[in-house]
């Protein structure tokens, strides 16, 4: 490896590291504003500019650079201060002085570095040259009279995102950066583009001159939009959420999330549950009760079942640990084996755990060199997963294949065609030229998506799946590529937890025809929605009781009979399990608003009120409960392999029904995104059509 000099300081850097990453590496700080570690070099912006010997007496862009054997660097001699300034006040020329009313204000790396670099003041008197304003669509505020021409959101779409929406025309003081089309920008990413922004040229338009950043409160947390379990900062003032950013997490996330996850916001003030609703007499319309009215109305409805009614429970894709651990204790002490956390009837078996998990993990990606997706669509199951894929087929280090419905996922796809049988049963025999991809590969990776499994066939699927892993050495000595892309964020928990059906219980499909035709007497939902429930609204018997607790109004809450408010994820500190498999935690960083509770209590009041009071005094000892029902959840942050092992799923044939879309729509997953106008507005920006109204809104 080269040694140098920066600075006086020896430093060995790796070879073909520029002189900029040497200087990282000695802990120098050089500044810089075209230049990101995770986006190709530019040398656009010549902010970086040092000085080095031996070599010409001028001052050389550090990020372009490599190092040499014997180079000496000089960051901040008389040479490097004066090129730095130079290049400020060039940069200043054209750029509007509109720093106290600029949204980016606090946040402004140009801002920063004027003050620790620039003059006092301009040389040049000449009229500023503006450039119009462009529309990018609900998510992102333009002002291109403040473009530095950095090219960072340029390269950001043509190499993350896999969209190239963005280039640069013109020349000399004309160029600007321009949408190929005009319009809201069709990737699923575009929101990070803001955070690559070094000025103010493209702001988050909902959070637009909300606040400023100095005024918020920064709380660490997890995103549960989706199963991943990124790492987010959430940023509110006055007990409301404004902002919610990446945090950096190599393993995960990186340093991105998707525009669901950060600009979801306000629908957690929209159609919020802030106090209990109850149908005072059967058929009659829900109306707003306390707590204690409630709980009444549901001790008498249930004792006038009988002495043993029947009982299920159907977790929503947001539940968290906590609340399923209450409801499972809930369950047993009232004899029922009727629960289970899979309300879109996923086939999954929870007592293998390498059966239900992402075991080649999001990190592993970066190693996949054949990856085969069945009944998957990672761009809007999970985008931030799919830009890792993108990055390795991009560089020609993996070759991707498809069992599916042919989507752009921003790469391309060897379509192996949607009719399941026929497509798995050709891989197996070893027929299809990419059953020998798979085999050759050093790191292959096989994606089962929920399109895949939350059919019929599902169990068979899953089997098959896992006859092709054994066949092909997609599971080997050191790595094991079998992985299964989650969409809920409370699934894995759910699994790990044995949130399941037990012996002779009902699964969740089961539990709403029972309910409907009248041999399942209550039926519990937390904040599930996402199944339908036209058989509850249409129940055969109005003895028949629908407890529903959860945030939002939504269509869970329009059937139920008694509706207990709960907290949304932001208003809490839980803990989930990612699909990898890593127990996190989320952290409270706002109140849950009115009477709203932790879910988690409100189950213990259920139970209360059944006259089953379980054993919880503290949110502690429902950890303590949790982690003694599988020790796994007592450990945070560990991810924990989990042994291939005995077999999963369930032999059979696996029909010729093709796939279907796990996630028809991106930006409406759950009640919180269903609730919000921002993202009512990217559908309709993407369709033209406004999305159909849910729950109980009339």
């Amino acid at each position: 490896m080269p040694k140098l000099t920066i600075d006086g300081i020896p430093v060995e850097a790796p070879e073909g590291a520029t002189v900029l990453q040497a200087a990282e590496l000695a802990g120098i700080e050089i500044p810089r504003f075209c230049y990101h570690e995770r986006l190709s070099i530019a040398g656009n912006c010549r902010m970086c500019l040092v000085e080095v010997k031996p070599g010409p007496p001028k001052p050389a862009a550090s990020c372009a650079l490599p190092v040499c054997e014997g180079m000496e660097v000089f960051t901040n001699s008389e040479m490097a201060r004066a090129a730095r300034k130079g290049t400020i006040e060039f940069m200043l020329v054209n750029h509007p002085l509109d720093c106290p009313i600029c949204d980016q204000g606090g946040e402004c790396d140009l801002q920063d570095e004027t003050v620790l670099y620039g003059e006092a003041a301009s040389r040049f008197r000449e009229d500023k040259h503006a450039f119009a304003d462009k529309d990018l669509g609900p998510l992102i505020n333009t002002r291109f009279t403040r473009c530095i021409h950095c090219t960072r959101c340029v390269r950001f779409c043509d190499e993350i995102a896999g969209v190239p929406a963005l280039g640069m025309i013109g020349r000399g003081s004309s160029c600007e950066i321009m949408p190929w089309e005009e319009g809201v920008l069709q990737t699923e990413l575009a929101g990070n583009l803001v955070d690559v922004c070094p000025v103010g040229s493209l702001t988050n338009r909902p959070f637009a001159f909300r606040a400023r950043s100095w005024e918020l409160t920064k709380t660490d947390s997890i995103d549960i939009m989706d199963a991943m379990g990124s790492s987010v900062r959430i940023d509110s003032r006055s007990n409301e959420v404004l902002r919610i950013l990446p945090r950096l997490n190599d393993a995960v996330n990186e340093e991105w999330i998707g525009d669901r996850s950060r600009h979801f916001i306000d629908g957690l003030l929209e159609r919020r549950l802030d106090t209990p609703w109850a149908r005072v007499t059967r058929g009659a319309a829900l109306r707003s009760v306390s707590w204690e009215k409630a709980l009444e109305i549901l001790r008498e409805r249930v004792e006038a079942l009988g002495d043993a009614p029947k009982v299920g429970v159907i977790a929503g894709d947001q539940t968290d640990l906590e609340t399923l651990t209450a409801a499972k204790d809930l369950c047993a002490a009232l004899g029922s084996p009727n629960m289970d956390c899979r309300q879109d009837g996923a086939r999954l078996d929870a007592s293998v755990r390498a059966g239900y998990l992402f075991n080649a993990t999001i990190e592993g990606l970066d190693q996949a060199d054949a990856i085969l997706l069945i009944g998957s669509d990672p761009r809007k199951e999970a985008p931030v997963l799919n830009a890792r894929i993108f990055r390795r087929v991009r560089n020609g280090q993996a070759a991707v294949a498809r069992i599916g419905v042919p989507t752009d996922l921003t790469y391309p796809v060897t379509e192996l065609g949607n009719t399941p049988g026929e497509a798995l049963a050709a891989l197996r025999a070893g027929t299809h030229p990419f059953a020998e991809v798979l085999r050759s590969a050093k790191h292959p990776v096989i994606i089962v998506g929920q399109g895949a499994l939350r059919r019929e066939d599902g169990a068979a699927v899953l089997n098959a799946a896992r006859d092709l892993a054994d066949a092909l050495g997609v599971v080997r000595e050191g790595w094991n590529g079998f992985s299964v892309l989650h969409t809920a964020a409370g699934r894995v928990g759910g699994l790990d937890l044995g949130f399941v059906p037990g012996k002779d219980g009902l699964d969740a499909g089961a539990m709403v025809q029972a309910l409907g035709s009248g041999s399942l007497d209550v039926l519990i939902l937390l904040g599930a929605d996402e199944f339908d429930t036209s058989a509850l609204a249409n129940r055969s018997t109005r003895d028949a009781l629908v407890v529903y607790i959860g945030s939002h109004g939504d269509a869970g809450a329009a059937v139920a009979d008694i509706v207990l408010p709960g907290s949304a994820w932001t208003e809490k500190t839980a803990t989930w399990v990612s699909m990898e498999g890593r127990v996190q935690r989320t952290l409270r960083a706002v109140s849950a608003p009115g009477a709203a509770v932790e879910d988690w209590v409100a189950v213990a009041r259920v139970a209360r009120a059944l006259g089953h009071a379980l054993p919880f005094s503290s949110v502690e000892d429902v950890r303590a409960r949790m982690a003694a029902i599988n020790p796994l959840l007592g450990t945070l942050w560990t991810l924990t392999p989990a042994p291939w092992g005995a077999p999963f799923g369930t032999e059979g044939a696996v029909s010729a029904e093709p796939f279907t879309p796990a996630v028809p729509n991106y930006y409406m997953t759950c009640p919180i995104s269903r609730a919000s106008r921002t993202m009512a507005a990217c559908v309709e920006a993407l369709s033209g059509t406004e999305d159909e109204r849910t729950g109980t809104d009339g």
